[in-house]
């Protein structure tokens, strides 16, 4: 999702700390979406003393003098009607800090500035296992796993892990498999067991040697012609000319057709009732691995002809 357009760009803010820059998105993101702030807002975030929470407040002020008013029967802040970010703040962000309360604090049990449910994840993964994962992906070093296979059962692998990803459902670990030879996608939550060799991967093994994560799939999405209403789908996808233009790695575009269950088919033909999206260009994903997962798609039918 793109970031919200901003009064200023964030390189054109005064010369301030990082950690005073972080206070102040804070201080806006909350005052934009909670609709009030209070001084004791900052002074909890962050855990600083009063006088501080006060000069972050003059400071925003100063930087944008026509986005704040103080209630004083609410002893509060409120936005403006002219009120324009002055930073930039992507959706995704916003929705995560809204749904999970992210980002106050060490609280183990975030407090949600607004009610906000989403559908959960039954698929977390096992924070022990992710730190080996991740360390070893760090430090280029291979990972020897007991992997549980729907196909074969547990099994042990050395993988050299080069990039994490998130398939809207589930996390996978992209790595690099010495046992098949190739590039595989690995479910975090099937990993039993994980440990960190000390020798490092080789050079056809590293993330600049996956073709497949390299190369970048320009997909075109409509909404499908079978549809009975498109006008609503092209305002839910906010689509430009009938259209939303949509680029993601070859490893990861089987996932994100998946999710948003596009359908793939020539000729439309799958259900509009459960696929309100059609790909229009399934030529884009020929030697596309990930596409297995496309509904519909077939890799002959989809080549130009």
């Amino acid at each position: 999702m793109k970031a919200y357009p901003s009064l200023m760009a964030s390189a054109a803010l005064p010369d301030i700390s990082q950690a005073q820059r972080a206070r102040l998105a804070y201080l806006e993101m909350r005052v934009w979406f909670a609709g009030e702030l209070r001084r004791p807002d900052i002074e909890a975030r962050f855990g600083v003393k009063p006088a501080a929470a006060s000069r972050d407040l003059t400071a925003y002020k100063e930087m944008a003098p026509a986005n704040l008013e103080y209630d004083p029967v609410a002893r509060c802040y409120k936005p403006t009607a002219s009120f324009i970010p002055i930073f930039g703040f992507s959706a995704d962000r916003v929705l995560s800090w809204l749904l999970q309360g992210f980002g106050d604090g060490l609280d183990p049990r975030p407090r949600k500035p607004a009610p906000c449910e989403g559908p959960g994840n039954l698929g977390a993964p096992d924070l022990d296992i992710l730190a080996t994962v991740s360390r070893a992906l760090c430090t280029g070093r291979v990972l020897r796993v007991s992997y549980l296979s729907l196909s074969s059962g547990s099994t042990s692998r050395l993988v050299v892990p080069v990039a994490l990803a998130d398939t809207g459902l589930r996390w996978h670990v992209r790595a690099y498999d010495r046992q098949k030879g190739r590039f595989s996608d690995f479910v975090l939550r099937r990993i039993t067991s994980a440990e960190v060799l000390p020798d490092k991967g080789g050079e056809g093994e590293t993330l600049e040697a996956d073709e497949q994560w390299a190369r970048i799939v320009e997909m075109e999405l409509a909404p499908h012609p079978e549809a009975r209403w498109p006008e609503g789908i092209k305002v839910d996808y906010a689509m430009e000319n009938g259209v939303l233009r949509v680029r993601s790695r070859a490893a990861t575009a089987g996932y994100f057709l998946h999710r948003w269950q596009v359908d793939c088919t020539l000729d439309h033909s799958l259900s509009p009732s459960e696929h309100h999206l059609w790909l229009r260009n399934p030529q884009t994903l020929y030697g596309v691995e990930s596409a297995v997962l496309a509904p519909g798609y077939s890799p002959d039918k989809g080549r130009d002809s």
